[in-house]
């Protein structure tokens, strides 16, 4: 898996940095992956304002998925993107929102942490951010994946 994930990022994250003139970062599976939960890792999800999701549209044009629609409309929305790399998908969400019955919220992320992989300094949530994003999220899976980092978090401190 390891070697899947540093193989998407080595090709997608350099342009990335090179185009996104507002923070991002790396969410969902790839995110608690990288910190340390034994997770599975379908896709590299990126969390971008609007603007970057837009410029990174323009630039991976070539790469578009447009047939894919994501699952979850009801709750999440944003300006979606999926591109095709080698070995992985690279969806790019600008300016998510989540509604979890409050009305639409945008999804922020407060503290970040930088992971090394590939040889990149790849900034994804805190663990406790992590947690409080997925729960938030409530799906099956991100609340499993909650509780892994959740248990992975006991253990380290």
């Amino acid at each position: 898996m390891r070697d899947v994930l540093e193989q998407v990022v080595m090709e997608a994250l350099p342009p990335l940095q090179r185009l996104c003139r507002d923070p991002w970062q790396v969410i969902g599976s790839a995110a608690a992956y990288l910190a340390g939960a034994e997770v599975s890792v379908a896709d590299l999800d990126l969390l971008t304002s609007a603007a970057d999701a837009a410029r990174r549209a323009d630039a991976w044009r070539d790469r578009l998925d447009a047939g894919y629609e994501p699952a979850g409309a009801e709750r999440f929305r944003s300006q979606f993107a999926r591109f095709r790399f080698s070995g992985m998908p690279v969806e790019v969400m600008g300016a998510l929102e989540l509604n979890a019955g409050q009305g639409w919220q945008p999804v922020t992320v407060g503290e970040l942490v930088l992971v090394r992989i590939a040889g990149l300094d790849v900034p994804i949530p805190s663990v406790p951010e992590q947690i409080r994003i997925l729960e938030s999220f409530g799906r099956p899976k991100d609340l499993h994946r909650a509780a892994l980092l959740r248990a992975l978090a006991a253990t380290a401190g």
